[in-house]
């Protein structure tokens, strides 16, 4: 009955299947990598209100180099909660454009904080508005605080997409902080990955940190392996298909035959002309 199967054309639908379906599998593993990966990230966002701080140099690698940013750190310490002490580096401070906190538009000001050693870490000190209320239009942003200062905040890895830096109204302008990029903006090594602050400054909006969306992952994991079980369910349905439309075929055929024979055999009247 299901000797078809070893034909040329069911052999290749099965082995396309089956490589479907390994594919689908795999995609479904790689979405739930995904979610394991962004819910640990979740739980050290909501972790790091209680968390204690440790000092940036134990979470970071020290960069060496003026002008170049020090080894980047991965994705498992985002967020970190970090304590640093330092002095801040108006002259060159950055003012990231475009940035919005409740629906409003404004610029968050992120600032060198120069560590005793020389080297730097960029502090993202809050949000402020423009000064008409648009995306561009310069910030009116307090100084940072003068002398030795202590921050704790959570660490922020650089992002991606780096955008064009200008000079403007004596801050360094960018709309995305891409670290590479604003690193050889400043005289000084700086650290792989910024702090935002946990406390601003009077002033400035505290910048709200967003969680992942790890179940969006979990669902397509789910989806890619349901798509790997319908697969190969439908093969076998239309394997079973093929297998039972012989049968069928042949006893319509066995009742046609008999039907003739039946009518051939009863007698004809013919009457005389």
């Amino acid at each position: 009955m299901y000797r078809f199967l070893l034909t040329p054309r069911w052999l290749a639908a099965a082995a396309l299947t089956v490589v479907a379906s390994v594919i689908m599998v795999m995609l479904g593993n790689w979405q739930l990598h995904r979610y394991h990966e962004r819910s640990a990230i979740n739980e050290r966002i909501d972790a790091a209100d209680s968390a204690p701080a440790v000092p940036l140099t134990s979470a970071l690698a020290k960069p060496t180099a003026a002008g170049k940013l020090g080894d980047q750190p991965g994705k498992d310490k985002a967020w970190t909660k970090v304590t640093v002490t330092g002095r801040y580096d108006a002259t060159h401070e950055i003012q990231a454009r475009g940035r919005t906190v409740d629906s409003k538009v404004g610029f968050e000001i992120v600032t060198p904080l120069i560590l005793a050693d020389g080297t730097a870490v960029l502090i993202d000190r809050g949000w402020v508005p423009s000064s008409n209320g648009d995306a561009i239009s310069p910030p009116v942003a307090t100084p940072p605080p003068t002398g030795e200062v202590t921050v704790v905040g959570q660490l922020h890895l650089s992002e991606s997409h780096p955008s064009a830096i200008a000079r403007r109204d004596g801050r360094i302008d960018t709309r995305r902080i891409s670290l590479p990029r604003l690193a050889g903006e400043l005289p000084y090594p700086v650290y792989g990955a910024y702090v935002l602050v946990s406390k601003p400054e009077p002033g400035y909006a505290k910048i709200s940190i967003n969680h992942e969306d790890a179940w969006q992952n979990g669902g397509y994991a789910i989806q890619w392996w349901l798509f790997a079980v319908m697969a190969l369910v439908v093969f076998g349905l239309q394997a079973r298909k093929e297998a039972r439309g012989d049968a069928p075929a042949k006893g319509r055929v066995d009742r046609v035959a008999e039907a003739d024979e039946r009518v051939a055999a009863v007698p004809v009247d013919r009457k005389p002309d």
